[in-house]
């Protein structure tokens, strides 16, 4: 298990309740959902003053969302760096571990095949592991992939403003999430038609 030492001071529940989204703290660790005896670097999932009742989320950089309470006696706390505080044990992230779709035109097994062992070359025979595959046939169809705000303004102009285009492949809507406050809107897809006079 790869850790290292960081002076951090223990926060309490008002404290926690002043971070934002943004702010570095370390909360207990654990893997595949068994605590661990060491911290995580994480972050809260909203903004300490939403949270009520002393009771907090976060959301490790390992993707785990824990509850937390930082009074509770009992609890390992949360924690933030600081020079003037305790040394605690922080897990490292080993690597990354990327979660891939590809599409890969005219594909077949062969060309599967082949993108893995590029793959493999680049970075590893040891490294690149295949931990699910799912072959899905594509409609060779394109649509427009948007996100528009959940509350719509009232002018439809004003509307279209707010949108951000994402996409044109309608398979990639499978592996997206909406942002928060914003919801897909699917159009049949729109060729861009330069139609600006030229000499």
């Amino acid at each position: 298990m790869n850790t290292e030492k960081v002076a951090a001071r223990r926060l309490t529940a008002d404290e926690v309740a002043e971070l934002g989204t943004q702010d570095g703290i370390f909360v207990p660790a654990r893997t595949d959902g068994l605590p661990v005896d060491c911290y995580a670097p994480a972050g809260l999932t909203k903004p300490g003053r939403n949270f009520e009742g002393g009771s907090f989320a976060a959301r490790t950089i390992f993707g785990d969302e824990i509850s937390l309470f930082p009074d509770n006696a009992e609890e390992s706390g949360v924690w933030v760096a600081d020079k003037a505080g305790e040394e605690i044990e922080v897990l490292q992230s080993a690597g990354v571990l990327l979660n891939l779709a590809l599409f890969v035109p005219g594909g077949d097994a062969k060309s599967l095949e082949a993108l893995y062992a590029a793959a493999r070359d680049a970075f590893g025979a040891g490294i690149v592991q295949r931990w699910s595959e799912e072959s899905v046939a594509v409609p060779d169809v394109k649509v427009d992939l948007f996100e528009e705000p959940i509350r719509g303004r009232k002018s439809a102009n004003n509307q279209n403003r707010d949108r951000r285009a994402l996409d044109i492949y309608p398979s990639r809507v499978r592996f997206l999430e909406p942002s928060d406050g914003w919801k897909f809107i699917v159009e049949p897809h729109q060729e861009i038609v330069d139609d600006t006079p030229t000499i």
